[in-house]
């Protein structure tokens, strides 16, 4: 971990899955909720001294609180599952979500993981304030190229990690370490490849990737929302550029940003981390201040609060949270009553100073 970045305490627990699966979870951190996502290759404990990515998690604890989780298969997770598939893994984000009491909060998605968090964004607008995407696609791929050249190369690389990721010998696991970070050190690469080992058995990782193969999200892009980050390496060797530029291109009004860099995970060492913070910094909104007069406000009181803030007029409050303009102006009444203010701008002022939503652009 980099001796700038503040030491993350974490508290693991399990919840258990629509099937019973039981799924290990972390939070750390204090603030407005940023849930992650799961991705392949995590290890709760052994992930948190990474020299690889613990910058990224005690950055995303810095203001907020980190909500992580092993997906099924992988981690502290159960191992022994009968189902891995694409809809599993959204139902074990929803069984964490529930598991961790959140109401709203912002949405991680890193690799794979950005198409569940994708999935989830549209079935639950309502819980979903911001969405980050890096290193992401909707196009598993073998949705990306339909060719038989394509499906061997796949399954060549299924193969490749049933038979030799269980090896004390790390050179079959290097073939993917470098395909994640080109560009790490060579304790990076030892690190990578022995989190390949001890995250989950060989026979899993296959069937992971598999799955992953045939990840379909592109439908529901257009459906997306919130306000939506994408960033992206530009010469990633794991996942083509062209993938997050896509994304990009089918949310409405998402915010692109190229990051100069080769490796498909940013590293603290190179430039493009300094960029992904400035970003990711910028695009959250800052933490909220602790004012008491609004802790008497519902969870619905406060998500209409918020969109007051952001300029939203009573008509765009209401479609965007399914209400009737009706209930809208009910609960605006038992809102001016509860902060003891007369009118909307008074209400505006009063949410901004408490560090609810910027107007919307």
């Amino acid at each position: 971990m980099s001796a700038t970045a503040p030491k993350c305490r974490q508290q693991i627990r399990l919840c258990t899955a629509h099937d019973g699966a039981r799924i290990a979870y972390a939070t750390c951190g204090s603030g407005p909720p940023i849930v992650k996502a799961a991705n392949w290759l995590s290890h709760l404990e052994f992930d948190l001294a990474s020299p690889v990515w613990s910058h990224m998690i005690a950055e995303m604890c810095r203001e907020h609180t980190l909500i992580r989780y092993d997906q099924r298969g992988c981690g502290l997770s159960d191992h022994d599952v009968a189902d891995i598939s694409f809809d599993a893994w959204k139902q074990d984000l929803i069984a964490v979500i529930d598991a961790s009491g959140v109401d709203r909060f912002a949405l991680l998605g890193i690799s794979q993981g950005a198409s569940i968090a994708i999935s989830y964004a549209v079935a639950f607008p309502e819980r979903v304030s911001h969405l980050i995407l890096h290193g992401g696609y909707a196009r598993g791929r073998l949705v990306r190229s339909r060719t038989e050249q394509a499906r061997d190369e796949a399954e060549t690389l299924a193969k490749l990690a049933e038979i030799g990721w269980g090896q004390h010998n790390p050179a079959f696991r290097q073939f993917f370490t470098t395909q994640f970070i080109p560009g790490g050190t060579p304790d990076q690469h030892r690190w990578f490849n022995e989190l390949e080992r001890i995250s989950t058995t060989p026979q899993n990782a296959a069937r992971i990737m598999r799955v992953f193969n045939n990840i379909d999200v592109v439908d529901l892009l257009p459906h997306v929302q919130c306000p939506t980050l994408v960033l992206h390496a530009v010469r990633d060797a794991r996942v083509p550029f062209e993938e997050s530029r896509l994304l990009a291109s089918l949310i409405p009004n998402a915010r692109f940003v190229p990051l100069e860099s080769e490796n498909h995970l940013t590293l603290e060492c190179e430039n493009a981390w300094q960029r992904w913070h400035d970003e990711v910094r910028a695009f959250l909104p800052p933490a909220k201040h602790a004012d008491p007069v609004f802790s008497s406000l519902t969870r619905r009181e406060r998500e209409i609060v918020e969109l007051i803030a952001g300029g939203r007029d009573n008509a765009q409050i209401a479609a965007r949270l399914g209400l009737s303009e009706k209930t809208v102006r009910n609960h605006i009444t038992s809102i001016f009553a509860k902060l003891e203010v007369e009118s909307r701008a008074q209400a505006i002022v009063m949410a901004r100073k408490a560090g609810f939503d910027a107007p919307a652009a």
